[in-house]
């Protein structure tokens, strides 16, 4: 019988290990960083988007962006196919691929003023690389626009408790960033104060749940997701030291705690015997599709993510203060995504059979994983899988005696910040990458940082309500986004294999060999959605897929040819 708190306990120690040898190999042998070296947050210091920050600041910043919603969704769907298969994903794609992906971007847009992946891409491959890359960085970002302001505005649906305490993490730090970061003194005790604060208001949003009205010629998910598409085009203009990074900074506090809640939940729950894998190891539902190549673009964030390399280049390499820095938030903050990914998997797969709800029924052990999991169907909404993790992780804080509401409160809380952070890095970074555009087609007003955004902000709303008042219009092309998040992540690869071929030669194979694997899987994944699309006659989908499935393999090719030249010049 297999224990989930020792296998936890095996994975985050596979972890540090992982950390301290192969991320210095990573640092020190294929990268060859140097702590003397130029960085855009000092070169090109600006006080707005450039703006050189702490290692732990900056790692705060990092850590939100690129976890959002991801590593807590994916893997509360990859569960189906058993806890084994996605757990054994996590671990060793959050090594071998997503560490690596993550720090070979980060660094690579560092050493090239900060700009992002698609623009240096048309450097290192072929200047018409620049143009098909963009089309694909785009759809991801419009996608992740639409969808995560409605993913906040269910959490705000389903937990209204979660309102209050989400919405006042801005007051609270912009008064933070002016009152500690600016002056940079005591920013320890400072931190303590804010972050209690803010857990003051989670207490309090326990007792006063707001619940947003429908109004007769709008649901309140889309009075949500306007509200929140406007909050993103706020904070994207707004200089990054004003409100990005001390949110992101306290955010990041404030969600190492409700971590840290929840495995000691674990722990206890665990030594206790009350921990118990209610899912089965291995798994073939009915209804669900191959393991093979499936369970590998649904758990993307937590292993590999492409919207990484949209973080890392976009407002990451731009706050940055040393190259020693890198391997701390490009590689660290990638295996702690994975450990929150592991978090999750135990949460759902062994603390979820700790009790779950049905009617007036409690259930427990097999019966209640298998009354959430029972078909893939049942399981795969986004509200179906925010249920299962909100009442897994309650379940375990339940056992260090934090009431079943206020658990959910936190958690509830926990995963909306986590998504508000990504919603304002998102629109952020697709401003960056129109203005990149203008600037390649010789554009100027696409660089003026309200219209870009505009821009961004725009073409994302008219996604989410493209099907209606609702807001929920990003839902028929979230079908793609996993497909696309993937490709995304292994055309980084290829464009890292590239810049690594041209000055280390055959260590180049560090990511070459992760681009191959993630390349093939992703490309496979978009056949056979293909085939699901046409079954399903969905123009729309059928249109989009072979789009992007065209220009990945454009794009695939330009890249190869650079890559057997490079090689070639090196021997």
């Amino acid at each position: 019988m297999f224990s989930p708190l020792l296998i936890m306990l095996l994975v985050f120690v596979g972890y540090i290990v992982a950390y301290n040898t192969y991320g210095k190999f990573i640092a020190s042998k294929l990268f060859k960083i140097n702590p003397q070296a130029e960085v855009p947050s000092k070169a090109l210091a600006d006080g707005d988007d450039f703006v050189e920050s702490s290692k732990q600041v900056t790692f705060g910043h990092h850590f939100t962006s690129i976890a959002g919603t991801g590593p807590i969704v994916g893997p509360a769907i990859g569960v189906i196919w058993g806890w084994a298969p996605a757990l054994l994903w996590v671990f060793f794609g959050s090594i071998f691929m997503g560490a690596v992906h993550d720090f070979a971007t980060l660094i690579i847009s560092m050493r090239n003023e900060g700009r992002s992946i698609s623009d240096i891409a048309g450097d290192i491959i072929h200047p018409h690389v620049r143009l098909l890359f963009f089309v694909i960085v785009f759809l991801a970002l419009w996608i992740v626009l639409a969808i995560f302001g409605l993913i906040i505005a269910l959490i705000f649906e389903r937990f209204p408790s979660s309102v209050i305490a989400v919405w006042i993490e801005v007051p609270i730090s912009i008064c933070f960033g002016k009152w500690a970061l600016t002056s940079h003194r005591g920013v320890a005790y400072k931190t303590v104060i804010a972050v209690g604060l803010m857990y003051v208001f989670v207490f309090l949003g326990h007792y006063l749940p707001f619940t947003l009205p429908n109004f007769a010629w709008m649901p309140a998910t889309g009075t949500w997701t306007i509200i929140l598409l406007i909050y993103a085009f706020i904070a994207s203009v707004m200089p990054v030291r004003l409100l990005l990074q001390p949110r992101d900074y306290l955010n990041a506090w404030q969600l190492y705690i409700a971590m840290g809640l929840i495995l000691i939940g674990a722990i206890v729950s665990g030594i206790s015997g009350q921990l118990h894998f209610a899912a089965p190891a291995f798994q073939a539902p009915v209804d669900a599709p191959a393991l093979w190549p499936f369970l590998f673009i649904t758990i993307a964030c937590g292993a590999i993510s492409g919207f990484h390399s949209l973080v890392c280049s976009g407002t990451t390499s731009k706050q940055i203060a040393s190259e020693s820095h890198v391997q701390f938030i490009g590689f660290g903050s990638m295996l702690l995504e994975g450990a929150l990914a592991t978090i999750i998997i135990i949460a759902v797969a062994a603390g979820l059979g700790m009790g779950y709800p049905l009617g007036d029924v409690m259930l427990t052990g097999r019966e209640a994983f298998m009354a959430h999991y029972g078909s893939f169907s049942q399981s795969s909404g986004l509200g179906s899988q925010l249920s299962a993790v909100v009442i897994g992780c309650a379940n375990m804080m339940h056992s260090i005696g934090i009431s079943l509401e206020f658990g959910v409160t936190i958690i509830g809380v926990f995963i909306a910040s986590f998504a508000g952070t990504t919603l304002d890095s998102a629109a952020r970074i697709q401003r960056y990458v129109i203005s990149e555009l203008g600037r390649s087609i010789n554009k100027p007003i696409l660089c003026n940082k309200y219209i870009a955004t505009s821009i961004a902000v725009l073409t994302g709303a008219l996604l989410a309500f493209s099907s209606g008042l609702s807001g929920k219009g990003a839902l028929a092309l979230w079908p793609l986004f996993g497909a696309v998040n993937q490709l995304l992540g292994g055309l980084a690869l290829l464009v890292s294999s590239v810049y690594l071929a041209r000055r280390v030669r055959y260590w180049a194979l560090i990511t070459v060999i992760p681009c191959v694997i993630i390349m093939s899987i992703t490309l496979w994944a978009a056949v056979e959605n293909h085939a699901i699309f046409l079954a399903k006659t969905d123009y729309l989908l059928i249109f989009i897929n072979a789009m992007i499935f065209f220009l990945a393999l454009l794009i695939s090719f330009r890249s190869v040819l650079s890559l057997y030249t490079s090689f070639k010049r090196s021997v």
